[in-house]
């Protein structure tokens, strides 16, 4: 993709290198969880879309109360002459504009998440991120996190390579964000509070499919209405990013079995499917997954 000239977001933050790591993890059932203690493959499954309400079980209850936490380091905004920073940014942009505008046909206004760049470990409103765990949304404080070198494990480990990819990574994430703006994210963790762990698996399977939808919407929307250009194998090198990490895919490769009771993100077939389904609608109205009869 080419996004030369682009506008950069003012809300990145970057704390990187700013030691803002500290032990434990996010907690999971007392104990924390770490790359030591998870399949590689499995937490891999997890990246491109953790959502700590759904995934980790950090909060009890629905309310989604931050967890109680020392102050984030102080973050500045990143040196010029970062071509990732830069990139991060622009693409960060790009999903403000968009979402922008689509709030505001609705009557409704947008409010922009920042997304805080960090290396390793940091703390957030939802406990302590580890960047082993890849890119993740927090609703308690508002923010995406991410650790850029996760954009190498997409390309060496995970086969999903190219800037589209990325940028796909970043939009899905923006996604749980405009899902929590709107109390999506709250009726469903509510939801899964009241069910059985295969109902709130369920759940979270169609909250992570819609996020997937509304990357499409991105997507369509930006290239069409800023300017920048999708290049040749652009769409497919996204489309491929969510075939790696479907719950299938995933489960196969760890584990050598699907079970499909487990999903929490969808098929890859599924994370495909709503992928181009708001790509080529271009519209967040397609993008209902908790109405769909089927996924």
């Amino acid at each position: 993709m080419r996004m030369d000239g682009q506008e950069e977001s003012s809300n990145v933050e970057d704390a990187r290198g700013s030691g803002g790591g500290g032990g434990g993890g996010f907690r999971f059932g007392g104990g924390g969880i770490g790359i030591g203690t998870i399949v590689v493959a499995l937490i891999a499954g997890w990246i491109f879309g953790i959502n700590p309400l759904t995934l980790l079980g950090m909060f009890s209850g629905g309310g989604g109360q931050p967890v109680q936490m020392a102050p984030q380091a102080p973050a500045a905004r990143p040196p010029a002459g970062d071509p990732e920073a830069k990139f991060v940014s622009q693409v960060l942009r790009s999903t403000e504009v968009v979402w922008t505008d689509v709030f505001r046909e609705a009557g409704k206004t947008y409010q922009p998440p920042k997304l805080r760049l960090y290396t390793e470990s940091e703390r957030t409103g939802c406990g302590q991120g580890q960047a082993a765990m890849g890119p993740f949304y927090c609703p308690a404080d508002g923010k995406v996190y991410l650790d850029t070198s996760f954009f190498q494990v997409m390309s060496k480990r995970l086969g999903a390579p190219g800037q589209f990819a990325q940028a796909y990574v970043i939009a899905h994430e923006v996604g749980h964000h405009v899902q929590n703006v709107l109390g999506i994210s709250d009726k469903v963790d509510a939801a899964r509070q009241r069910g059985s762990e295969a109902q709130a698996n369920a759940m979270s399977v169609r909250l992570e499919l819609q996020a997937d939808c509304f990357a499409g919407v991105w997507a369509k929307r930006s290239q069409s209405e800023q300017g920048w250009r999708l290049e040749q194998g652009d769409i497919e090198t996204a489309l491929n990013a969510a075939s790696q990490i479907g719950d299938d895919t995933l489960q196969r490769k760890s584990r050598g079995q699907v079970v499909p009771e487990s999903f929490t993100h969808g098929t890859s077939a599924q994370r495909v499917g709503w992928f181009k389904r708001g790509f080529e609608s271009g519209t967040p109205d397609q993008c209902n997954t908790f109405e769909a009869r089927q996924l």
